[in-house]
């Protein structure tokens, strides 16, 4: 009976600690292309890393590039581009949002924010926040209305 007890203890004990790594490692990892020379983009990785993601960074001179490679079409561009899952999450999306899409799992190309809103995650402006979509992209091209920040 003691030996059952002390294995018992050290499997929980292993478990508690393995926890935090279990729980960081839930979320997958995020590879963005963007300009060496673009700080907001740099914010927004900052963003996506204080939401609990793991991100690898390629600077590009055209994020275009991967835009295309990944099906999103060009008017949806923003400044940079970012891969997680499998979906193409362009511009600055917030956290939540990839996390809600993960969640999802719809069958789409990704989530894009169009431009570059003042108050969008990596935008920020003082106490400014403009108006701005979450557009969720189908495989032919098309997008809805994801989420809306007013």
């Amino acid at each position: 009976m003691k030996r059952r007890s002390v294995l018992t203890s050290l499997t929980a004990a292993a478990a508690a600690l393995a926890l935090p790594v279990l729980a960081k490692g839930a979320l997958p990892p995020v590879q963005v292309f963007k300009n060496p020379s673009c700080g907001c983009c740099g914010a927004w990785v900052e963003h996506m890393l204080a939401a609990g993601f793991s991100v690898t960074v390629t600077e590009v001179d055209d994020t275009s590039v991967a835009r295309r490679k990944y099906g999103l079409p060009d008017r949806l561009g923003s400044c940079h581009t970012a891969v997680v899952a499998g979906y193409v999450v362009e511009g600055h999306v917030p956290a939540n949002d990839v996390k809600k899409l993960l969640a999802m799992k719809p069958v789409a190309v990704g989530l894009a924010v169009p431009g570059m809103p003042v108050g969008s995650p990596g935008m920020e402006m003082g106490s400014r926040k403009d108006p701005y979509q979450v557009l969720l992209v189908a495989k032919d091209g098309r997008e809805r209305v994801f989420s809306n920040y007013n």
